[in-house]
């Protein structure tokens, strides 16, 4: 019989949150807009999809992860491939219907959450089966985040944001995941310093790409902390990373890998005071159970 904790190792529950705080930041921007039962709806929705991403991600890895990362749940035994299967497809098909039903909710029927949740699951098989082993992986990963964003912001039913503001956000958050995944490419070996740099200069780009979020909207909607957080979470990140491309052997790469990981949730809030004011700082609350659940299942 599985085990529990064989499963919330193979979905990486700790990472979840991150999820939750990229759906967190589109619904901020709605403000007034948004419609909460599509907002509970459409986190429903991201939460199963990105589980199911990562269940496809070992599915598809299992071999590799019998030379690397035997201690896995599924070459390790602990889940079977048939079961992994099973999981992986309700946890996506779940994942689309959330997000349909959430476009049902109002006064008529609007598509945009289940096109941006089916672009999601695209994104997600792509990048598990294919373009994970190519250089194309990290653009692929970035992508996922992009659309999640994006569903997040697709929760307002009336007076929607601009798609130029929606955009900017799913950018900021999609190149910054592609500095990360670039950033873990090689963490089960020892990686090239040179790359780890280059990474890290896609992640700081990101930040740059931030700045003029605020320009999106009225005067005074943005937190006066905006500009100093965003710098604070630079450092917060790009210390780990220098560790890492000093001395990357895999210990020090996998630690500054969680940092980038699990600090997504802290870029989503960041992110959210440029556009909901300094309430957007309320997403940090994902944070701590990220942290605790992170203390005992990995994260990359």
């Amino acid at each position: 019989m599985v085990s529990r904790a064989a499963y919330v190792r193979l979905v990486r529950l700790p990472n979840v949150f991150t999820a939750l705080a990229d759906i967190g930041l589109g619904v901020l921007a709605d403000g007034r807009a948004v419609s909460w039962q599509a907002a509970a709806l459409t986190a429903l929705a991201s939460a199963a999809l990105y589980c199911g991403g990562m269940v496809w991600n070992d599915y598809f890895d299992v071999e590799q992860d019998r030379r690397e990362r035997p201690f896995r749940p599924l070459p390790s035994g602990a889940v079977s491939p048939a079961a992994a299967l099973r999981l992986g497809l309700g946890l996506l098909t779940c994942g689309w219907l959330c997000a349909a039903l959430a476009g049902w909710l109002g006064d008529g029927f609007d598509a945009t959450p289940a096109i941006l949740a089916g672009l999601l699951v695209a994104a997600i098989l792509a990048y598990d089966r294919w373009l994970k082993r190519t250089p194309l992986g990290p653009l692929g990963m970035g992508a996922c985040r992009f659309f999640n964003v994006l569903l997040g912001c697709s929760a307002a039913n009336t007076a929607p944001i601009p798609w130029p503001l929606r955009l900017h956000l799913a950018v900021v958050v999609g190149v910054y995941i592609v500095g990360v995944t670039w950033f873990a490419r090689t963490e089960a070996r020892r990686s090239e310093a040179v790359q780890l740099t280059r990474a890290a200069g896609v992640m700081a780009s990101a930040l740059v790409l931030a700045v003029p979020l605020p320009l999106h909207l009225a005067a005074g909607t943005a937190s006066p902390l905006f500009p100093y957080l965003l710098v604070a979470f630079g450092f917060f990140v790009g210390v780990p990373a220098a560790r890492a491309w000093t001395n990357p052997g895999p210990a020090q790469v996998q630690a500054a890998v969680k940092v980038a990981v699990l600090g997504l949730i802290v870029l989503d809030a960041v992110l959210a005071t440029a556009v909901a004011g300094t309430a957007g700082l309320v997403l940090l609350v994902l944070l701590p159970p990220a942290l605790l659940l992170g203390q005992w299942v990995y994260s990359t």
